[in-house]
């Protein structure tokens, strides 16, 4: 029996249909929210709703993390303007991708992100207030495009690992994404094992948050985020007991009464936020004679007057963007270091973030992250 041209690729096609899954496959994620949010897997198309979850979608896609991305908010630049350059250089299509602005600001569009046929939104759990204020889950469900929430921020210890997970489902990465998992837990554990063996005496550190960034102090962290970080490293977080939720701020005199041993401020190259700014640059190949400066400025603020860790030289930089990524494990095992210097004089943090970069980054790693008063 012989086929027309038309009928033999007719009956090709129903051969193939019956024999090769489907390209995409509908499947129910729970979101770190909670929300059961049904997607068609693995994504083709997606708008991040922060430019540094580029961050963890990174880690995911060694070979080309912006291929998928469709459209993007506009902070990256201006946060982190030195990776941002790197990728730029690498990816030079990134220039081209639409921007947006961010929901708890209002300035998200979305009929820009509508336009744009995305097959999911990844949204920051920190913008689901202003997200289900405005009723951008059921717009966008009209239309048939599901919004997936994700946390690096809010409690990132607690939610990092099913962030990454949901990330690895929707991108088709799932065994990356436990990779990353088990190669994280195993950076944490190389310090927590250590303390929890020695249980040396937890010194009280104070973290600042984006010191310098305005002539305000002092914004700190409670017991989440590099709160958590630092407990997990060994310390004590002197704003654990002073601060309820994840981010607030502590007033000087708190700072003094309290006098606390060590001393670690985020920093950042912010001069897109802050032209001129005290902030301590440190990051992705930053100058750090120039951030040792900077720091070693900000400890003759009056809320560091006659405290422990400025008399001791306890006084540290690490790069603030620690706090919103899946990487935070490199800046636990850098604080333990600062902590509790003899117990981790051989753990090495610096190696610890060149061998995430060599397995799972695209960029190549350049030091910058670190900074302490210490250092020479």
């Amino acid at each position: 029996m012989r086929f027309s041209g038309k009928s033999a690729m007719l009956a090709l096609g129903l051969l193939m249909s019956t024999v090769l899954p489907a390209f995409a496959e509908a499947v129910i994620l729970r979101d770190v929210t909670g929300r059961d949010v049904e997607v068609n897997v693995p994504v083709k198309h997606v708008i991040l709703g922060e430019g540094r979850q580029i961050y963890f979608l990174a880690a995911l896609d060694k070979e080309n993390p912006f291929e998928h991305v469709v459209g993007w908010r506009d902070d990256l630049p201006k946060a982190d303007p030195e990776s941002y350059a790197a990728y730029l250089a690498k990816y030079p299509e990134v220039a081209k991708l639409p921007t947006f602005g961010g929901m708890k600001d209002g300035t998200f569009n979305i009929e820009q992100a509508v336009a744009l046929k995305p097959d999911v939104i990844l949204m920051n759990i920190d913008a689901k207030t202003a997200t289900e204020e405005a009723g951008y889950i059921e717009k966008l469900a009209k239309v048939g495009i599901p919004l997936v929430y994700v946390d690096f921020r809010e409690k990132p210890m607690e939610n990092t690992e099913p962030s990454m997970r949901i990330m690895g489902k929707l991108m088709g990465k799932e065994q990356v994404a436990e990779d990353f998992i088990s190669f994280r837990a195993d950076a944490i554990k190389q310090v927590t094992d250590v303390l929890e063996k020695s249980n040396p005496k937890r010194p009280v550190v104070f973290v600042e948050r984006a010191g310098g960034y305005s002539d305000d102090c002092c914004m700190s962290f409670g017991n989440e985020n590099f709160g958590k970080m630092v407990e997990l490293a060994g310390g004590t977080n002197m704003a654990k007991n002073i601060i309820p939720g994840t981010f607030g701020t502590v007033n000087p005199e708190q700072v003094i009464a309290s006098n606390p041993d060590q001393v670690i401020i985020t920093g950042g190259m912010w001069e897109g936020y802050m032209p001129g700014g005290d902030w301590v640059g440190v990051g992705y190949g930053a100058d750090i004679t120039e951030a040792h400066r900077k720091l070693e400025n900000l400890t003759k603020r009056p809320a560091f007057t006659g405290i422990k860790a400025v008399s001791d030289g306890n006084v540290h930089a690490i790069w603030h963007q620690f706090y919103n990524n899946p990487y935070q494990f490199v800046a636990i095992q850098q604080i333990a270091k600062w902590l509790h210097p003899d117990l981790f004089e051989d753990l090495d943090p610096e190696a610890t973030f060149k061998e995430l970069h060599a397995r799972f980054l695209p960029l190549d790693y350049k030091p910058g992250y670190f900074v302490s008063l210490k250092d020479q």
